[in-house]
């Protein structure tokens, strides 16, 4: 395997963030089949890049900072459109922002932002709400609003085992 593909890979989901913008927003009630392929795309690299780049023991100082925020954005992005569409409550969508934003500060201070410990929680919290982000823009159902607040409520609980065991459960974060 290529070194340079995990980083290739964060690289194509930073850029596929705008198109996808662009396609959900300009939609109508935030419904785009076209923005649910990019956006299924860009967050199956999220899982692909952090593979590869733990097995190939790939390290680079572009995939610590990049990748994460690749997937924040992604993710953050998605929810503004949708709560501007009013396809979601934005008091589903502030807990996964707030999260982000709290994790952010207390790695920065802890200065592990080149080791952080991913836990299985927060793996399978941020599969879940990207499978139920996916799933608002690809209908107009309201059944998918079940699977996204399924993914906030593990997302929480993954947060609070980072706060209170950082250094426990799991991987270090793709170090590519």
């Amino acid at each position: 395997m290529p070194k340079w593909l995990p980083n290739a890979l964060t690289g194509a989901r930073l850029v596929a963030i705008v198109p996808f913008a662009i396609l959900l927003s300009r939609a109508d009630e935030a419904v785009s089949p076209a923005a649910a392929v990019i956006f299924a795309a860009a967050s199956a690299t999220d899982f692909l890049d952090g593979y590869l780049a733990r097995h190939a023991h790939v390290q680079s100082r572009f995939g610590r900072i990049a990748d994460p925020a690749a997937d924040r954005l992604l993710v953050d992005i998605a929810l503004i459109i949708l709560v501007v569409h009013a396809r979601l409550a934005w008091w589903l969508a502030v807990p996964v922002v707030a999260r982000d934003a709290l994790l952010a500060v207390v790695f920065g201070t802890r200065r592990e932002m080149t080791a952080v410990q991913v836990n299985r929680v927060g793996k399978c919290a941020t599969a879940l709400i990207m499978v139920g982000l996916l799933l608002l823009m690809s209908t107009s159902a309201t059944w998918p609003l079940w699977v996204y607040a399924g993914g906030v409520v593990l997302s929480l609980a993954a947060g609070g085992l980072y706060l209170l065991r950082p250094e426990e459960e799991g991987m270090t974060s793709r170090p590519s």
